[in-house]
């Protein structure tokens, strides 16, 4: 076994990895970039190395300078957690070059699932379904619009060097195909430095199901199966293990396909086996088709930790380190259900545009496993990824195990900065995901029902008032029912709708008129109950006041003292994060209308296209294509209307 590693990652992974190796008596070297000094998984490790500034091509993608670290630092292995060099077989090469061990597959895995199309033709030899489609080399507009036409429409759109959804396109129709691969092109030459895509026949009712395979180079084993369906915009959003209909016969085929596929490739250590599934008529051994292989832990894998017990960082230490596979096939138990849920730091209503922030309060459930890279104090930076944290629960059923994911997601507290928690309560509620009746387009079909804002209530207004009165409720629930009568009024501002809230508290009952009407908050037994419901807590931060439960919803206090200037919302495009001018669609004296495309913005590796607030002339393009902007940049103005 080593006796250090230092981890090539950041954040939730780092600190997960972390956790495992301080188990197992492993000493850990953590690398960081200046933004990162004091981050969680920092100050988790027992060493911690500057690597450069915040951007990742002068930090964290700095090959020779991780590598050295390791050697400075005594370190025998690297592990490249998920994202970053985790999938890169150059690192690897320099990392075995140095004399270390790198703690994930070789070179030659990786770049044998690394092109998904290489990668397919191998699948098809190693007796592995595939989806019908074009892999070829001929990248010509022309020639594979006509590969579509011969697949047959609805046909997907994917870059061979993809993954998270980059660079993937759906089409439906022969006329949308030349602005789709245009797209997708663009967005995987920005985001892989890869423009080639290879094109699928799209199933209609599609399922992503992948397995977890392990592998010491020779053999592999399978640790079954999740279900990853719940996706927006190709990204997963919840996971479960097992899949939800899996019989016994599909489970057999699967696994052993995904098994066929690791041993293939002589793979070592954790993988992922990722399959399309018709989910039409309830799954069938002949229904399943491999997609690609990720050739690293999972974000996912708690779930599959949670059904079978295995600690798979253990694993990927102990097989890396040269011990044999800790378990046979048939001895890998699968008990009960599991969920996890992705809990980001993201605006849902705006199109879930990625956020960033000062975590002001950060706390959990303590009945669900957190894995998470922050805390309180913490800051959602814009550089990197804007995980906060993922939930995962466990219990004997699958019903049993979604009420516990519910529950867990009532009970988060953040205060700081916009998060997708409200999404995820939603969904975790829906009753079609209940019914286990799930694709990879059902929350596309629900559309406003699970992205819209929050609605304020009463209850929620009223609770908000008195916390942002600066009465300490939770330290004296005593002295609030030996008040005597007291009357103020609180003016609460939410997405630009003002609410004034007119409040008494009187023998102990607060008694508060809103727009939206009356509530009557009584003490009970050291808790605020309204109506024969128990309220969630509240916090007041700096000028805001958020209010935790089933759907949180933060309100700003505004400044009494502050004047009321005039808004040029109406007329300004800002950045609404840092990113790349990819295009600019528009000049000074153009005539737009509102939902015009005005210029693409690259950040996250994900294209964001802006467009006109309203109808209008432009008065003035700040940018130009290759422009780098910092969030709230000027990019476009309208002339001011008349």
């Amino acid at each position: 076994m080593f006796n250090k590693i230092l981890i090539a990652n950041r954040g939730e992974i780092a600190c997960r990895v972390i956790q495992t190796a301080k188990k197992m008596g492993v000493k850990t070297v953590a690398v960081y970039s200046d933004v990162d000094a004091d981050a969680l998984h920092v100050r988790q490790a027992d060493e911690a190395v500057r690597l450069g500034p915040a951007p990742v091509a002068e930090s964290y993608l700095r090959c020779d300078l991780i590598v050295q670290a390791a050697l400075d630092r005594g370190a025998e292995a690297i592990h490249p957690g998920y994202g970053f060099l985790s999938e890169n077989p150059d690192f690897v090469e320099m990392v075995e070059a140095a004399g270390l061990t790198f703690i994930g597959p070789s070179a030659e895995a990786i770049r044998a699932m690394g092109l998904k199309d290489a990668a397919k033709t191998l699948m098809e030899k190693a007796g592995v379904p595939v989806v019908p489609g074009y892999h070829g080399a001929e990248q010509g507009a022309d020639h594979l619009a006509r590969q579509a036409e011969l697949i047959g429409y609805p046909v997907l759109i994917k870059a061979v060097a993809g993954g998270g959804g980059k660079g993937m396109r759906l089409v439906e129709a022969a006329g949308d195909f030349a602005e789709s691969l245009q797209s997708a092109q663009s967005e995987a030459q920005t985001a892989f430095g890869n423009a080639d895509v290879l094109i699928e026949k799209y199933i209609t009712a599609p399922r992503h199901i992948e397995v977890q395979v392990f592998g010491d180079g020779t053999d592999a084993v399978h640790l079954y199966e999740r279900d990853c369906s719940l996706q927006r915009r190709h990204q997963k959003v919840i996971e479960e293990a097992p899949a939800p209909g899996m019989t016994e016969e599909v489970r057999a085929a699967m696994g052993n396909a995904a098994v066929r596929a690791a041993t293939a490739i002589g793979y070592k250590g954790a993988g992922t086996v990722e399959f399309i599934v018709d989910g039409s008529d309830g799954l069938k051994p002949d229904g399943f088709w491999f997609m690609e292989m990720n050739t690293r832990l999972q974000v996912e894998h708690p779930v599959t930790e949670a059904i079978t017990g295995v600690d798979l960082v253990e694993w990927q230490l102990r097989v890396c380190s040269g011990e044999a596979l800790p378990m046979e096939q048939a001895d890998i138990p699968l008990n009960g259900h599991s969920f996890e849920a992705r809990l980001y730091a993201e605006d849902v209503p705006a199109g879930f545009l990625p956020a960033i922030g000062h975590l002001d309060h950060l706390a959990f459930p303590t009945d669900a496993r957190i894995d998470s890279g922050v805390e309180t104090g913490s800051e959602v930076s814009p550089w990197y990824d804007p995980m906060i944290a993922k939930i995962t629960v466990h219990d004997s059923d699958r019903s049993s195990a979604l009420a516990r994911l519910s529950s867990a997601l009532e009970g988060i507290e953040i205060a700081g900065t916009v998060t997708n928690v409200a999404f995820l309560q939603r969904l975790a509620k829906d009753a079609d995901f209940a019914a286990a009746r799930i694709d990879t387009d059902l929350i596309a079909r629900k559309g406003e029902a699970l992205v819209a804002g929050v609605t304020p209530t009463a209850e929620a207004l009223a609770l908000a008032a008195l916390t942002a009165s600066g009465i300490d409720l939770e330290a004296s629930m005593i002295g609030f029912s030996l008040w005597g009568d007291y009357e103020q009024e609180v003016v609460l501002l939410h997405c630009e709708d003002s609410y004034t809230v007119r409040y008494r508290c009187s023998s102990g009952v607060f008694f508060a008129q809103t727009p939206l009407g009356d509530a009557e908050l009584t003490d009970v037994s050291g808790s605020l109950w309204c109506t024969g419901n128990k309220l969630p807590r509240a916090l007041r931060h700096s000028s805001m006041v958020t209010v935790f439960g089933a759907e949180p919803i933060t309100f700003e206090i505004p400044d009494p003292l502050a004047r009321t200037a005039t808004s040029a919302a109406e007329n300004d495009v800002k950045a609404p994060m840092p990113g790349l001018i990819q295009a600019v669609a528009v000049q000074a004296g153009q005539t737009v209308a509102e939902g015009d495309r005005l210029l693409v913005l690259e950040a996250m590796k994900m294209e964001h296209v802006l467009k006109a607030p309203r109808d209008g002339i432009v008065q003035s393009v700040n940018v130009s294509e290759g422009d780098q902007v910092v969030a709230g940049f000027l990019m476009v103005t309208l002339e001011p209307q008349e």
